[in-house]
């Protein structure tokens, strides 16, 4: 269909980007309109989860003009208002269309046919951008972020100069704390515990490290804003979306590192700005005593799984650990969330 040109498009677009939407198709609009203002060309795929709202029609509506994107947070108003020209050259992929398809448009909305997960729903959209020859480098963005205006070109720039690039992370500034910074490019992750904390958590946005003062203390990229390159894909492979929810960025990190000399390099974009709403859609707040019984369960679910995957050998310290995490629920009186902490101790399935 025809489409108003936005700014830096071309034919052949240097970064794809994914987005994985649940049930928040407020947050992917708002997200949509900060990325098409980047600086240079990018394509962009939205991978809708099955969602109950009818997000899919909601997303393309909004690509045609017809659905206009709200903000949450004023003071970032100017990263995606006013609204960008309508409509936007768009394509709508069913579960029927996927095999064998090759996103071509500026953006491709696909609905996956099932809630598969953040794991499951990025692979979806890396392997759509993967049947482009020409793809060299996949940002994988969470939908209830928004970013500034030269985040990708920044980004990627920062992949192309770096030898063996792997991964790459960029800076995370919470959303309605735009002065604060979740992580300066990812976590530290302690296998003792399965606990990860993003490293400059909670710093001031300014003024920022420099790579080399925060990259060797980065045990795996942040998922919220994780690049990666064909290469690693190809080497490594896709997410492992069995973790459904949580621990799919370690798992990557991991098995990148045991690839030993061959490894692929790590990168931080320090001048990338992105700002995240920080798990709106699924209750995963960094604040433990805010997490829903859902995001508790694919936490600890995942966290086993992982550690039954890479340290077997700690996967006894980690029942253990969870059969307190039980008992703590149980003596503040949250019984849903014990449930739920149960539930994943022993392999069942989530119930609401």
């Amino acid at each position: 269909m025809s489409a108003t040109p936005l700014r830096g498009m071309s034919a052949t677009p240097p970064l794809r980007i994914v987005l994985v939407n649940y049930g928040r198709w407020q947050d992917s609009i708002e997200c949509l309109e900060s990325v098409f203002r980047s600086d240079c060309a990018v394509r962009v795929v939205v991978v809708d989860n099955a969602s109950p709202d009818d997000s899919f029609a909601r997303i393309a509506a909004w690509a045609r003009g017809a659905v206009e994107a709200g903000v949450d947070n004023p003071a970032l108003a100017h990263f995606s208002q006013p609204p960008l020209p309508k409509p936007i050259a768009h394509e709508c992929l069913l579960p029927e269309a996927l095999a064998g398809a090759v996103a071509t448009a500026s953006l491709t909305i696909v609905q996956s046919g099932a809630t598969l997960g953040f794991a499951g729903g990025n692979n979806i959209g890396m392997r759509l951008l993967l049947a482009d020859p020409a793809v060299r480098h996949i940002w994988l963005l969470n939908n209830d972020t928004v970013i500034a205006p030269d985040a990708a070109s920044i980004l990627d720039r920062t992949m192309a100069e770096t030898p063996g690039i792997g991964m790459a992370g960029t800076t995370v500034r919470f959303y309605h704390r735009p002065d604060t910074v979740q992580a300066w490019a990812g976590n530290r992750f302690s296998a003792l515990t399965g606990q990860a904390r993003g490293i400059g958590h909670g710093d001031p946005a300014t003024p920022v490290p420099t790579p080399d003062a925060i990259l060797p203390k980065v045990d795996f990229i942040l998922g919220a804003s994780l690049a990666v390159s064909r290469g690693f894909l190809e080497r490594v492979g896709l997410m492992e979306d069995s973790y459904f929810l949580y621990y799919e960025e370690i798992d990557w990190a991991v098995r990148n590192r045991r690839l030993g000399r061959e490894a692929f390099a790590t990168a931080w974009a320090a001048q990338a700005q992105v700002f995240h709403k920080e798990g709106g859609s699924i209750g995963s707040s960094g604040t433990k005593s805010q997490r829903s019984s859902f995001s508790e369960y694919w936490l600890n679910r995942s966290r086993l799984a992982f550690i039954g995957r890479h340290y077997p050998l700690l996967l006894p310290l980690h029942w253990l650990l969870t059969l307190v995490l039980i008992g703590r629920r149980l003596v503040r009186g949250q019984p849903a969330k014990a449930e739920s902490l149960s539930r994943a101790l022993f392999g069942r399935a989530f119930s609401s």
